[in-house]
C-alpha cells in the first residue's frame, strides 16, 4: 500500500533512442517520462514515474532513484527501441521508427498512487490508454497528456500519423494538453499556432501547451502567452516537448499560467543545449528568465 503523496506522476515507457542528425549519431536514454521527471525534480517537486523497460536498462531506474524520483517500473522483454532521424536543421522535421515496444501501461499500475497531477507521456498509440486517464481523474488528479502518444501509430516499424477516433472523448478528460505544431496541423487542420490551440481548447482541455520550432504558446482560459526558446546551441532537440510539458505542469502547482510558461520556456531552452534530460540548476533557470523573459522568480 502506497501512502506517499507526489506533486506530479509521470506515466509512459522509457525509450532507448538512436538519434541521427546533421551533427552525427547519438545513443540516448529517452522517453517523455525520462525528460519530464528529471526536469520536475530539478525544480524541487516530489516526483514519481510509472514506466516499462527491459531489465538490461535498469540503470535508468537507478538514475531516477539517485535523482530523488520514485520509479514504479515493470520489466518487460524489450525496452521501446526508437530511431529518430533529423534530416535537416529544422527540429520539427523528423522521421521515427520503432523496432520493439515495452507494451501497454494499465490502470492497475497507477491506482495505488496519489499525486496532485499526472502527465501522460507516451510514444505511440496503445501505450497508455483512456483507462489510465480515467483512473487518475478518479483519484482527483489534474491530468495532462501529450498528443504524440495518440496520433502516432506503429505500422511495420514506422511511426506514422493516423486519425484518432477517441480524440473527443480523451480530450474531454484533460486539464492540460500538449502538442507540437506538426501534430496539431494533422489533428486540427490548422496551420496557425493560436487557431490550432483554440481548436484543442474547444474540445475540453483548460490549458494548451503548443510547441513549435521557435518556442511555445500557452493558451490558458482563453488567454494566449507566447515565449521564444533561447538555446545557445541546438544539440538536444529530442525531448523538447517532453521537457516543456513536464516543467509547465510542475510549475503550475505554484504559479499561474503566464509564470509557469516562462519557466517552461527557460527550462526547455537550457535542456536543448545538451543531449539527455535537463540537468541545470534553479539559479541558471532564473538567470535565463531575467535575461530573456524579463522576470525572475516570484
Amino acid at each position: 500500500m502506497i501512502d506517499k503523496q507526489y506533486d506530479v506522476l509521470y506515466i509512459g515507457n522509457y525509450t532507448k533512442d538512436t538519434i541521427l542528425s546533421p551533427t552525427g549519431t547519438r545513443y540516448v536514454d529517452g522517453g517523455a517520462v525520462n525528460y519530464a521527471a528529471h526536469a520536475a525534480v530539478r525544480l524541487g517537486l516530489r516526483v514519481a514515474v510509472v514506466t516499462h523497460l527491459a531489465k538490461e536498462d535498469s540503470r535508468v531506474v537507478d538514475k531516477f532513484m539517485e535523482s530523488g524520483i520514485d520509479c514504479y517500473a515493470t520489466f518487460t522483454p524489450f525496452s521501446t527501441l526508437m530511431r529518430l532521424e533529423y534530416p535537416t536543421t529544422n527540429p520539427d522535421i523528423r522521421n521515427l521508427s520503432v523496432e520493439h515496444t515495452a507494451g501497454t501501461i494499465t490502470r492497475d499500475e497507477v491506482t495505488h498512487l496519489n499525486a496532485k497531477s499526472a502527465v501522460i507521456g507516451s510514444s505511440l498509440r496503445g501505450e497508455v490508454g483512456l483507462d489510465v486517464i480515467q483512473a487518475c481523474k478518479a483519484k482527483g488528479m489534474l491530468v495532462a497528456a501529450d498528443m504524440q502518444g495518440y496520433v502516432r501509430v506503429l505500422e511495420n516499424d514506422q511511426l506514422l500519423y493516423r486519425p484518432w477516433d477517441e480524440m473527443q472523448e480523451v480530450l474531454s478528460y484533460l486539464d492540460f494538453l500538449k502538442s507540437d505544431m506538426v501534430e496539431a496541423e494533422f489533428l486540427t487542420g490548422e496551420t496557425d499556432v493560436l487557431r490550432a490551440a483554440q481548436y484543442y481548447a474547444n474540445m475540453g482541455p483548460r490549458e494548451i501547451v503548443l510547441t513549435h520550432k521557435d518556442g511555445v504558446l500557452i493558451l490558458a482560459d482563453g488567454k494566449p502567452y507566447e515565449y521564444t526558446f533561447h538555446p545557445t546551441q541546438l544539440i538536444g532537440r529530442s525531448g523538447r516537448g517532453d521537457t516543456c510539458l513536464g516543467s509547465y505542469v510542475a510549475m503550475r502547482s505554484s504559479k499561474d499560467p503566464q509564470e509557469a510558461g516562462k519557466w517552461a520556456a527557460a527550462v526547455t531552452s537550457l535542456k536543448m543545449e545538451k543531449v539527455g534530460p535537463f540537468d541545470r540548476t534553479m539559479d541558471e533557470v532564473e538567470a535565463l528568465i531575467k535575461s530573456r523573459y524579463n522576470h525572475g522568480s516570484v
